[in-house]
């Protein structure tokens, strides 16, 4: 019993150590031990082993869950005994196993003869609906045999009864309030970036929400109020804004959730969140994969006067004023037939948005995955017995508004929709299955990936996919204990499932760890696709991106679909000129500046698409506003680009697709340079004119138009976490964008450059301004650290390439080393210039931070609480973004510039080639939407 003793030397060490339950058993060779300890009547273990192989043992398609279905099997079949577990049981346990080995169980037993045990299984089966190919063939050659009990499966499945049967949603639902943060709450309080390494050991993971004293109060509410749901609430600000969601929302449901099944442990489902402003877009998703609720409470709002004008403080802000309240211990009730939230007999909100007959499905049936695979089967079965299936799940919400042009996204959603029943064009609004080209899965999220797709059944990737990676980037910076543990790991699985892997499991090709973000704008090719990627700075510069939960991620990963509403669109033009001493990062804060001072305080990128006319600004720079989008709150954003320009950014793509390929990187399938394939036929229809760049329809509708005005950007711009704000709600939003010249002398303790919001062009401005500094002081001097972390190893082979590399090389204290790389994360800097390996550092905040209390400038994305920089005893950690020649000279100074040292540091250097585009990028519109997939 060597591998159960040593699952005993664990359990005391988590029982001891950590306050936690036995860890659940994934391994096929312990759950082996476990089986035999069973077999063997009086056995000092037997007790607990079976306890373990009930209640303890992950399902799906688990090594451990193919050892457990195969002992059910000859359970049921007689040829095991085990006196706790009977036939009926056996069958019980099987349901809950939820596809994959369980499935084949059951198809066996299904299938076989015996009549009795067939007929049983079949009424297991009914209630399944993770069936893949394999076992979707199986029945079709069953019923074509002329097997009764396939043809009586098949029927079930044709009728939906898997989701028919299952209970109805409840008409109330009673919950107890808990407000979890007043303003914004980020993910990062839900699932610290600094634990990512535990995400996987859901119960290790959840002992880091919010704070133990926070748990204990959700407990308390619990206790004190039996029957009644704790709803986490974010007063005064959106729920679940950054990355990190499934773990975030796997935390709050472990909390305040219910159990998904008695026989599988800590995974918990329906947990019921809110926020004064709603529920951040792939937050909300994210609720709907465990069949939660999302309520948007609008309980505080402007403040009029008698005019109707918004009254505003002395800071210029709106004032609010609270419609009801929500302080924690409110006993509220939802009720979801009215789509109501009350207060006793008083009528609080419409909260209608999180009960759509679509989302009602999934808390019906616990989770989105059961409704998107219960369609497939229903399909699957209608087809192969002639007949057509009854519509029981909610219609797919189609709307076409007569005469009304498309936006872009509109057209991408119209070109890979899947299943769509009108030839019309479908305009914002319309919920449909769409077919994802691109998808991309982060190492922190990565393991829960990995885990959606055993616990779901899929064993390779879909087809239909174009190309999928997996990256190594979020744990870049400190190969440690845990990263050794968990990443390798991570890597052969998803290598077995079909992705490209920044580290090959053979060993063949050197380890990558290039940012996630970057890798996937290089290898989306073609202007029209839909990228799903599993981390909220999935934006790209070409097609669609959609920043996604680990769950999402996986069933795009599984199906080669996603399911969503069309979000309406923004449309962002510029005017003016810009100053050639600016970077192209000012002129993205600065048009989070003017939207919000043209529309009063309101952010009307958030929940919605921004349309960006970029018009000549290539791939690499473009991504720079697309990427910053996530922080602005949309739901994503796509860049508009002339002919020439894309072509030349598919150029680009090809190039780097190119070097992965000559590095070792592609697959079996040989799937990059399938892409570098489907770039050249793309360059192809547009050089043609067959099919011009994407760009809307001229007669498009917009639910806002935002014209970022050049001329009024005259110096660089910060975006400022506000940490002092006598109002919390309004810090860390990303909404207080200053110009550098509010930050007279200010000090910098701390500056960093990297992230996926740079490029080469960043890593060359750097150069540059060492050489500068250096020609004008004989020497550069730093008086507060530079950390700079290049996004990919391809930009370190050019600049060492073209000379810019040894430059940076010359002024830095430390320089990363593959051969050696870090095993402990840094506590302290030194007044130098770090070149770390390419990756995320700093900005995840899960391995490297700066020290605590320090004010940081950054390139990165992330200015949330603790991030980047946590609080001293003294003082706050300020971490404030800005442009990379504004971090640089900041550490060079020890605190901010003025403009004119700024303007002076800058002489000769070539920031950013952006003009306006000179001619509206719009196209008539198209007598009817060109449909690829589906009809």
């Amino acid at each position: 019993m060597g591998l159960y003793a040593d699952y005993l030397q664990e359990i005391e060490v988590r029982k001891n150590e950590l306050g936690l339950h036995p860890k659940p058993i994934d391994s096929a060779e312990l759950l082996t031990e476990v089986i035999d300890q069973i077999r063997e009547p009086g056995h000092a273990h037997r007790e607990d082993s079976l306890q373990f192989f009930i209640y303890n043992t992950l399902p799906g398609t688990t090594p451990a869950a193919g050892v457990k279905a195969k002992f059910l099997k000859q359970i049921i079949l007689g040829e095991e005994s085990v006196p706790e577990i009977n036939q009926e049981f056996a069958f019980e346990l099987l349901s809950h196993m939820k596809g994959g080995p369980s499935v084949e169980v059951l198809l066996d037993l299904a299938l076989g003869d015996d009549a009795a045990i067939a007929v049983l299984a079949a009424d297991v089966l009914k209630t399944q609906v993770f069936l893949y190919e394999a076992d979707t063939d199986r029945l079709a050659a069953a019923y074509q045999a002329g097997n009764t009990v396939a043809k009586g499966i098949l029927e079930s499945y044709v009728a939906a009864e898997f989701f028919t049967k299952l209970p109805e949603v409840d008409e109330t639902v009673d919950v107890v309030t808990y407000v979890a943060g007043v303003g914004d709450i980020s993910t990062d309080l839900l699932s610290p970036g600094n634990q990512a390494h535990s995400r996987s050991d859901r119960e290790l993971h959840g002992q880091c929400m919010i704070t133990p004293e926070a748990q204990q109060e959700i407990l308390d509410l619990k206790e004190k109020h039996p029957g009644k749901k704790v709803m986490l609430v974010a007063e005064k600000g959106t729920m679940g804004v950054g990355s990190s969601r499934m773990s975030g929302v796997n935390n709050v449901a472990l909390w305040a959730g219910v159990p998904a099944s008695p026989y599988v442990p800590f995974v918990n489902i329906a947990p019921v969140v809110a926020g004064t402003n709603g529920i951040s877009p792939i937050f909300l998703t994210t609720v709907g994969v465990t069949g939660g609720i999302g309520l948007d409470l609008k309980n505080w709002v402007k403040k009029v006067d008698a005019d109707g004008k918004a009254v505003l403080d002395e800071n210029g802000d709106p004032e609010l004023e609270q419609v009801f309240s929500v302080d924690t211990g409110t006993v509220l009730t939802i009720n979801t037939k009215e789509k109501k939230l009350y207060n006793g007999d008083k009528e609080l909100a419409d909260v209608s948005a999180a009960f759509t007959p679509q989302k009602m499905e999934f808390m019906r049936a616990g989770g989105s995955y059961a409704i998107v695979f219960g369609k497939k089967l229903q399909n699957f079965a209608a087809h192969t017995l002639g007949v057509d299936a009854p519509q029981v799940f909610a219609a797919a919400k189609e709307i076409h508004h007569e005469g009304q042009g498309l936006t872009a996204v509109e057209k991408i959603f119209n070109r890979n929709a899947v299943g769509v029943a009108t030839e019309e064009a479908l305009h914002a609004g319309s919920d449909v299955r769409v077919a994802v080209n691109i998808v991309g899965s982060q190492d922190t999220t990565g393991l829960m990936t990995s885990q959606e797709l055993e616990s779901m059944a899929a064993t390779v990737i879909s087809p239909g996919v174009d190309g999928a990676y997996q990256s190594g980037c979020h744990t870049a910076s400190v190969w440690d204990k845990k990263a050794q543990a968990n990443i390798p790991r991570l890597m052969r699985f998803m290598n077995d499932f079909g992705l490209i892997t920044a580290r090959d499991p053979k060993g063949v090709y050197h380890p990558l760890t290039d940012v996630i973000h970057k890798v996937l704008n290089d290898i989306t090719i073609d202007d029209r696709a839909i990228i799903i990627g599993g981390d909220s700075h999935t934006r790209m510069s070409k097609g669609v991106a959609f920043g996604a939960d680990s769950g999402t991620v996986a069933l795009a990963l599984a199906t080669g679909e996603a399911t969503m509403p069309i979000p309406e669109s923004v449309k962002v033009t510029f005017k003016g000129e810009m100053k050639p001493y600016m970077d192209f990062r000012d002129i993205v804060h600065a048009t989070q500046m003017q939207m919000l001072e043209e529309f009063g305080g309101d952010n009307v990128f958030q929940g919605r698409v921004i349309e960006v006319h970029i018009g000549t600004l290539l791939a690499d720079q473009a991504f720079t506003f697309t990427d910053w989008t996530a922080e602005m709150k949309a739901k994503a954003s796509i860049c508009i680009s002339e002919d020439e320009t894309l072509i030349e950014s598919l150029e680009i793509a090809k190039s780097r697709i190119q070097i992965m390929i000559d590095k070792g990187m592609d697959n079996e399938a040989q799937t990059l340079a399938g892409l570098i394939a489907l770039a050249d036929k793309r360059i192809g229809e547009i050089r043609s004119g067959e099919v011009p760049a994407l760009a809307p329809d001229n007669n498009a509708k917009y639910f806002a138009e935002v014209v970022v005005d050049l001329d009024e950007i005259v110096e660089p711009m910060i975006a400022d976490p506000d940490v002092n704000n006598d109002d919390v709600s309004k810090r860390y939003t990303h909404d207080v964008i200053r110009p550098v010249s509010f930050y007279k002398d200010k000090p910098v303790d701390l500056g960093f450059v990297g992230s996926c919001m740079v490029h080469k062009g960043d890593m060359q401005i750097i150069a540059q301004m060492l050489r500068n500094i250096e020609q004008k002081y004989g020497k550069v001097e730093f008086k507060a650290p530079l950390v700079v972390a290049p996004p990919t190893y391809n930009i370190v082979d050019e600049l060492k390439a073209e000379g810019d590399w040894e430059i940076l090389q010359k002024y830095s204290g430390f320089v990363f080393d593959d051969d050696h790389p870090k095993d402990v994360a840094r506590t302290k800097y030194d007044n130098i210039l770090y070149l770390e390996r390419p990756g995320c550092n700093l900005c995840m905040g899960n391995q490297e931070k700066a020290e605590p209390g320090d004010t940081v400038i950054a390139t990165s994305t992330r200015l949330f609480q603790g991030r980047v920089v946590g609080d001293s005893d003294e003082r706050k950690g300020e971490s404030l973004l800005g442009s990379t020649p504004v971090v640089v000279l900041s550490t060079v100074l020890g605190r901010f510039p003025t403009l004119e040292e700024y303007q002076d540091a800058v002489a000769g250097i070539n920031l950013t080639d952006f003009e306006p585009p000179t001619e509206e990028l719009s196209t008539e519109p198209t007598a009817q939407p060109l449909r690829i997939v589906g009809g």
